[in-house]
Formats: C-alpha cells, sequence, structure tokens
C-alpha cells in the first residue's frame, strides 16, 4: 500500500511539475531565509554559555540619578566578599588603555585589547592558559597572549617556556616575558588579545577610583533580589566610612546593583539593548518569511483540491478511511518539504559568506553548535503541519457521491481560506516594504542631518605618552603643523566615535549635577570644527585656559538652566571653573542616545590622561601627510615612534551606523524575498482562478466583452484583496516602525510617503503578474472552449 501511495504521490507531483516546483522553490528560499536567522539568534543569545558558572556570576553595577555604569571602585568587591556567604567568588578586570606594539626578533604584533584579570576571575571566566592556569606569586604579573598573536611572534615554537618580548618602540628597550599563549573564546563577552594575570588589581585605590569591573559569583539558588539589596546597603555605608559623601549627605543618589552575566551581551542594565531590539526584529522577519512561505504552499495545495476529488472519491469507495487518506497527503507535503529542506540547505550554504560578512560573524551550518541538529527535524515537522494539515483535511474530507456524480465543488469555507491567506501574505509583504522604506528615511536623515561637529580629513594617531600638561604637547605640535598640508592639531582624552566620556558631579550656583567631562587641548574645537554657540574657543593668549577655564556645551547650559553663562563659575574636581564659552551640541556617540552635558577643560585632576591626536589634514595632500608623518615620527614622538598608526576619524564614527545599515539590508532581502514568495503564490493562484473561469470568459467574448473589460474582471478580485492588505498592514507597520524610531534620540517623523509606495508597488506587480497569467486565457478562441458543450 505504501509503494503504491508513493507512486501516487510521485506521479501527481510530476504531473503538476509548475505548481510543484513554485511550492517547493519558494519553501526551500524562505527556509534558507530562516535557518540562516536561527543560525544569527543561537549565536547571538549564547554568549559565554560554555562557561560552567554561566548562570551564577553577575556584574556589580551603579547607578547614578543621570546614567548606569558598571565601572566600580577596587575596594568594593573586597568588601562584598567579607560580608556576604552566598557569594562563593570576587574577581576584578580592568582595560588596558593603549593598542601596545609587542615584538620579538622577527615580528610585531599590536595588542588592541590588553586586559588585566585577577585570579579569582580568571577561573571564574574560565581563562585558561595553554598549560594550566597558575597563581602568581605575591604582586607578580603573569603577562600572556592570544594564541594566534603567540604564532605570529614564535612561529617555530614547539614548548611552553616562557619568551621575551619588547613592548611599546623598540627604542624605548622595555622588555617583559610572555608566559605562554591563551586560546581566547570568541563566544564570550570577556574578549582579549593579551591578558595579565596578578593576585589584585587596584591595590592602594580607593572608592574615588571607580575604574573597574567587579564580578560576583553566588552560590546556586541564591535569592539575587536580597543579595542585591544587601550589596547596595553596604555601598552606601563604604562610601560614609570612606569620607566619599559628607554628613548628611544624601548617599541614596548613588546605589549598586546586579546584573547577570547573561545579560552583558544583548540587554545589559548599563548600555543599550539595541543589539537585542534588533535581533528580535531579525527573529520575527524570519519567523514571518517562513509563515508567507507555509501561506503559499497551503493556498496552492487548497487550489489543486479539485484535481485530487476522484482519487479521493475511488478510494473512499474501495473502503480507505478518511484518517489513512490523511496520512496519506501529509507524506506527500512531507515530501516536498523535506526536498525544499534539502534546497534550503544548499541556498543558505551559498549564502553564508555574504551574511558572514554582512553580520560580522563566522557561522557555518556544519557546526553542531549551531543547534541545526536539533532544529531542522523540528522546522521540518513544523512545516509540514503548518502547510499541510488543513490541506489534508480538505482532500481527505471529500464525499464520493457528490465527486463521482461529478458535480464535486470546493467548499465556500476552502474560498474565503484562500482568499484570506492571500491577504495575509500582501499584508507582511506590505509590512516589510514600508519598514524597509521608513528605515532608509531614518539612516538617509543620519547620514545628512549635523552632527555638530567635522569628522572628514581628520586622523586619528595612536600614541603612547600621556599630554596631560599643554606644555608636554606643544613640541608636538609645533612639529606636526610644519608638515605641508596640515591644518590643525590637538589631543584629547578621547575622540568622538561613541566610545563614551567619564563622568563627575559639578555645581553651579548651588546646583549640582552629573556632567560628562572631557579632557582637551588647543585647537581641538578647530580641529573638530565645533562651531561655538557664544563665549570663545580655548587660546594660548589666555593663561588662566590651562588652570581653570572651561567650556559646556548646550545640554549642560539646559540642565543647569543657566542664564548668560559666559564668566559663571562652575565647580567640580576640586576647582572652580570660569566658563569662557558654549559650544553646539555635538552627537558624539551617534542619534541612538541624547546628547550628554558635557564640560571641556584643559586642566582636569578628576579625568583620564590625554593621549588621543587628532590632525587635521588638507583634503588635496592626505597621502603626503601620512607619508611625511609616517617617516618623521620616531623623531615626532620618540617613545612610540617605531610604529607609526592611523585611522580616518569618518570612518570611527560610520561605524555607529553599522548595526542600523545590517538592519536595512536584511529589511531589503526581506522585502525582496516575500515579494518573490507572494508574487509566486500570486501567479499560481491566479493560473488556477483563470483556468477555472476560462468557459466564463469564453462566453463574455462571444457576447461582445473586449479584452480590457475582461482584464479587469479578472484583476478586480485581487485588487481588492491587495487593497485589503494594504489596509491591514498600514497600521501594523506603523506600530513597529514607531516603535523602532523610539530607539533613536534624534529620529524622523513618520512619513505618508512608504505607505503609499508600498501599496503602489503590490498594486502594480498584482496588476502585471495576474495580467500575465491571464493573458493565455484572454487570447484564446472562445470555440476552443466550448465546444464539448
Amino acid at each position: 500500500m505504501f509503494k503504491l501511495n508513493l507512486k501516487i504521490a510521485l506521479r501527481n507531483l510530476w504531473r503538476n511539475i509548475g505548481i510543484t516546483s513554485i511550492n517547493v522553490g519558494g519553501l526551500a528560499v524562505a527556509l534558507a531565509a530562516f535557518m540562516l536567522l536561527m543560525m544569527y539568534f543561537t549565536y547571538e543569545t549564547s554568549f559565554d554559555k560554555k562557561n560552567p558558572n554561566f548562570d551564577n556570576i553577575y556584574i556589580v553595577g551603579r547607578t547614578f540619578p543621570d546614567f548606569k555604569t558598571n565601572y566600580t571602585p577596587p575596594p568594593f568587591g573586597k568588601a562584598i566578599k567579607e560580608n556576604f556567604s552566598e557569594v562563593v567568588a570576587v574577581g576584578k578586570m580592568k582595560k588596558g588603555g593603549f593598542e601596545l606594539a609587542v615584538s620579538s626578533h622577527t615580528s610585531t604584533v599590536f595588542t588592541k585589547q590588553q586586559l588585566f584579570v585577577e585570579y579569582e576571575a580568571a577561573k571564574m571566566f574560565n581563562i585558561i592558559p595553554e598549560g594550566g592556569l597558575k597563581k602568581p606569586n605575591g604582586n607578580e604579573f603573569l603577562y600572556y597572549l592570544s594564541k594566534p598573536y603567540m604564532q605570529t611572534l614564535f612561529p617555530n615554537k614547539k614548548d611552553t617556556k616562557p619568551e621575551m618580548v619588547s613592548i611599546g618602540s623598540r627604542s624605548a628597550e622595555q622588555f617583559g616575558e610572555v608566559r605562554g599563549s591563551i586560546v581566547p573564546d570568541s563566544h564570550s563577552n570577556i574578549s582579549f588579545d593579551a591578558v595579565s594575570i596578578v593576585n589584585e588589581i587596584g591595590t592602594g585605590e580607593s572608592y574615588g577610583h571607580p575604574n573597574y569591573f567587579t564580578y560576583i559569583q553566588v552560590k546556586p539558588g541564591t535569592d539575587i533580589a536580597s543579595l542585591e539589596l544587601k550589596i547596595n546597603n553596604l555601598y552606601h555605608s563604604e562610601l560614609t566610612k570612606n569620607g566619599m559623601v559628607d554628613e548628611g549627605e544624601d548617599v541614596t543618589e548613588t546605589n549598586a546593583f546586579l546584573d547577570p552575566l547573561k545579560n552583558q551581551h544583548l540587554k545589559p542594565k548599563a548600555g543599550s539593548d539595541a543589539n537585542y531590539k534588533v535581533l528580535i526584529a531579525l527573529s520575527v522577519l524570519g519567523f514571518l518569511i517562513l509563515v508567507i512561505a507555509c501561506i503559499n504552499f497551503t493556498n496552492l495545495s487548497i487550489a489543486q483540491a479539485a484535481k485530487r476529488a476522484k482519487e479521493v472519491g475511488v478510494k473512499k469507495v474501495m473502503g480507505a478511511y478518511r484518517f489513512q487518506l490523511t496520512i496519506q497527503f501529509l507524506i506527500e507535503i512531507l515530501m516536498q518539504c523535506l526536498v525544499a529542506t534539502v534546497l534550503g540547505l544548499i541556498i543558505a550554504e551559498i549564502v553564508l559568506p555574504k551574511f558572514n560578512s554582512l553580520f560580522l560573524v563566522h557561522l557555518s551550518i556544519w557546526n553542531k553548535e549551531n543547534g541545526l541538529i536539533w532544529q531542522l527535524p523540528v522546522i521540518l515537522l513544523f512545516i509540514t503541519l503548518i502547510a499541510g494539515i488543513y490541506p489534508a483535511m480538505v482532500l481527505s474530507g471529500f464525499k464520493p457521491a457528490a465527486v463521482l456524480k461529478g458535480n464535486f465543488q470546493t467548499s465556500r469555507q476552502s474560498y474565503w481560506l484562500r482568499n484570506s491567506l492571500l491577504v495575509v501574505q500582501f499584508s507582511i509583504a506590505v509590512i516589510f516594504i514600508t519598514g524597509l522604506l521608513i528605515i532608509n528615511s531614518q539612516l538617509k536623515y543620519m547620514r545628512t542631518q549635523d552632527v555638530g561637529f567635522n569628522p572628514e580629513q581628520v586622523v586619528y594617531v595612536k600614541n603612547l605618552v600621556y599630554y596631560t600638561k599643554p606644555e608636554v604637547f606643544a613640541p608636538v605640535r609645533e612639529k606636526i603643523m610644519k608638515i605641508p598640508g596640515v591644518k590643525a592639531v590637538t589631543v584629547a582624552n578621547a575622540i568622538p566615535d561613541g566610545s563614551g566620556m567619564g563622568g563627575n558631579g559639578y555645581t553651579v550656583e548651588g546646583k549640582q549635577h552629573s556632567l560628562s567631562f572631557l579632557d582637551v587641548d588647543y585647537d581641538y574645537f578647530e580641529t573638530l570644527n565645533i562651531k561655538l554657540k557664544e563665549g570663545r574657543a580655548f587660546s594660548t593668549s589666555f593663561q588662566a585656559d590651562a588652570v581653570n577655564s572651561a567650556i559646556l556645551n548646550e545640554a549642560a547650559v539646559a540642565k543647569y538652566g543657566i542664564q548668560n553663562p559666559i564668566g559663571k563659575t562652575i565647580r567640580g574636581c576640586n576647582i572652580d571653573y570660569t566658563i569662557v564659552g558654549v559650544i553646539n551640541d555635538l552627537k558624539a556617540e551617534g542619534f541612538e542616545k541624547a546628547v550628554e552635558p558635557t564640560i571641556y577643560a584643559i586642566n582636569n585632576p578628576c579625568g583620564n590622561p590625554k593621549t588621543e591626536i587628532m590632525v587635521k589634514v588638507d583634503e588635496q595632500r592626505m597621502a603626503e601627510v601620512l607619508a611625511i608623518l609616517k617617516s618623521q615620527w620616531s623623531d615626532i614622538n620618540k617613545r612610540d615612534g617605531d610604529n607609526f598608526r592611523y585611522h580616518f576619524l569618518d570612518e570611527l564614527y560610520g561605524k555607529l551606523f553599522a548595526k542600523q545599515e545590517q538592519l536595512q539590508s536584511v529589511f531589503f532581502a526581506a522585502a525582496l524575498l516575500t515579494i518573490f514568495i507572494a508574487i509566486l503564490g500570486l501567479f499560481a493562484f491566479a493560473k488556477y482562478i483563470t483556468n477555472g473561469r476560462i468557459k466564463e470568459i469564453a462566453v463574455r467574448k462571444i457576447l461582445g466583452a473586449n479584452d480590457l473589460q475582461i482584464f479587469k474582471l479578472i484583476n478586480t478580485s485581487f485588487f481588492v484583496m491587495v487593497m485589503i492588505a494594504n489596509l491591514i498592514s498600514w497600521p501594523l507597520a506603523y506600530i513597529l516602525t514607531k516603535k523602532w524610531l523610539e530607539t533613536f534620540a534624534y529620529r524622523i517623523e513618520i512619513p505618508i510617503l512608504p505607505f503609499v509606495l508600498s501599496a503602489l508597488i503590490t498594486i502594480m506587480l498584482t496588476i502585471i503578474t495576474v495580467t500575465i497569467q491571464a493573458n493565455r486565457a484572454v487570447r484564446a478562441n472562445p470555440v476552443d472552449a466550448l465546444k464539448y458543450e
């Protein structure tokens, strides 16, 4: 019986090869997209899951009235360990501030992610060097490089013995010992290419040095809410005990919190959850694409039901039960889904390199960790049931007497279901088209909007030297300015690339608020072409500028509500600054975050050292200037002279748009894919409808109807369905795009044009598709359709 049913299934599929190809092809393309997005979802949601302590690790953070941060003072971790028995381990980490050159006799690598890790933190995060994790002796630093870097420096190394390397410029003759290599987990939030393991970091530093990441590991089953409350109370008492708050001052303005390790990659409390929202959007997108393909499958299967009616009638007369027929048709559908899955895997493998390039990942279909091994059978079963259960029930439910008498007619319920599914299909397509157009509008706005500074033609030069005082940087500026084509040179403790700045409390006219601070040098505003709203920029003509002058941005002035700020005093870091200027706000952190109220000063004892050199270059002489800088760098910057390295500031700033550009690319692909699948289904459905109305068309032509009237007749029902789809999808598209736009502090108002364009696109495609399919029936000779009547 199985063999017979298999033959019938194969013959039936071959007889309707056109519909079968559309069914299988559309489903295969959708499955390929769904598999890629599911692999990406699995990858993004499984960071650090290899860590055996994954569920019990938390980072300690702090909440201020205006922001949250994961940076904590070094003594706090030790206090937590001493006071709470449910905390089994505490470890601190700190990121290095420099890109260091590490050299052997033959090669050089640049460590961009230097990490200082306590021994307890290394155990907690499974940071195990090759040869095993060793506990440092006393204040000893155990320095390790990543495996790829170690192989570059010592390609022929076979043993595990330490090696001597030069750190920084070779001319500085600073040497260190590399104890070995570590294979870094590329799927972890803790990333590094060089790591120093020590017993304790931050020794001797107080609660006034919150520059460390503090992680705790708790006992399984710990009440985290209760522990968080106790840690917060401890933090307040520690601040009071160590003199960090004045007597009677409200300590509750700063609170400690715990954030689980599983949140750190996608939705940290002290950070943006934009990545999480984008991931959810991509996951929903992938699911909707699969739903469209399943709708296509269901619609076409129901449309083909009439051709199987006599087969069902004969089988029922011969004694077949409805259950047996349902299983038979489900197996047929399973066969098609299985072929579609294999084709989907092939398509996914072909597209994967482009996908990896777009999302900057290294996914592989044949990697067991991506979850496809168990996901594919589930997906196959899911689509078989979703796409096949209703058609199978319809086919198996035909009444033998009716179909064998020749008066079989599909039910009105099937008619409404087919039309409803087509409406849903086009509704999803319209949402994608509208979403794509609105994303394009927001990205165009971001690219063309004035960001408050000009990063173009600005070269950011890597550097190891502290230029905290202007007189130290003055000789460097003078040498660089002598190069033909250089317009301006400055140094600061941060560059406007979205990396953020430090924060501190400042008081104006009795009002205290937390401000971001940026430590700059002369010509900072000129180099970046930052416009002054009022007052003046820092100048060597005013000696006080290097001591206690400050410039605020518009957001800071608005925060304090200062009227006529020039000449007024702002106090912070135990210095009374005189406000000498106000600048326009600059979107240094992109469009997703509101501009931080910021203070700019040359002298700031609370800030980080000024190391970031920026050079404004004439556009016509960029290559010449870079060549001269490279050749003269050993004289300009003796400490780092061997290794001249640079980036273009506009490229660094442009990376802030990367996630949204990814979303744009994915929505573009999704819009094309959904339109393609919908048009495939529409094409086959129109063919079915047209074939069913051949005699009606012939009669109308005999009675005098012209071709245009018949085309209008056939298109009318599809036009109505597409319009209904647009009316349904517009509110949904509006709500979804509004939610997405709300993730931006600076955004467009939702325009009407994308909704109008999506309607025009879908209507035009529908008319063209249906007209092409109906053309043969319209052009046919009426005699051929009616000669047997």
